[in-house]
């Protein structure tokens, strides 16, 4: 969350590398409603950044539960799982991901003379994807060079 400083970037890598986690509880799924990612430059080699359900958590800084923000500011606070393995940003070690569910998956080109990328996609209500209770949804990160990224999925819980 944004207070008396900007949102923060994280760096991507050269290796696979989860940008953000969220983690629903055990008993609840979640709806995705839109996701999206901005680069605040040009990666030096192409990339590739996918949304995806994996059945296995990274570990990741965990979030703080400010940092979950509904779109409804009337609306109960998240029940999503904060801690290093549940609701984070900025994996350090990706786990053995045994099963996954593509959301979206997006190239991305080194573009000559660009000074920035962006990407945003929201889905049609019949279309949305639902992330299985207990499941790990990620936004995972792979370039040729390291970048800096900033993220956001938008969810219904």
């Amino acid at each position: 969350m944004a207070t008396t400083a900007a949102q923060q970037k994280v760096t991507t890598g050269t290796a696979i590398k989860t940008m953000l986690q969220i983690a629903p509880p055990a008993t609840r799924q979640m709806q995705l409603i839109s996701w999206g990612f901005t680069l605040d430059g040009t990666p030096s080699a192409a990339g590739q950044v996918e949304l995806i359900q994996t059945n296995v958590a990274a570990t990741v800084t965990a979030h703080v539960a400010s940092g979950v923000q509904p779109l409804d500011p009337n609306a109960p606070a998240s029940l999503v799982t904060l801690s290093t393995t549940g609701t984070g940003y900025t994996a350090t070690a990706e786990g053995t991901v045994t099963a996954t569910r593509t959301f979206d998956a997006n190239l991305v080109p080194s573009v000559a003379g660009s000074t920035d990328i962006n990407y945003y996609y929201q889905w049609m209500p019949d279309e949305r994807p639902i992330v299985a209770a207990g499941a790990f949804l990620r936004v995972r990160a792979t370039f040729g060079g390291a970048v800096n990224m900033s993220c956001f999925v938008v969810w219904d819980e």
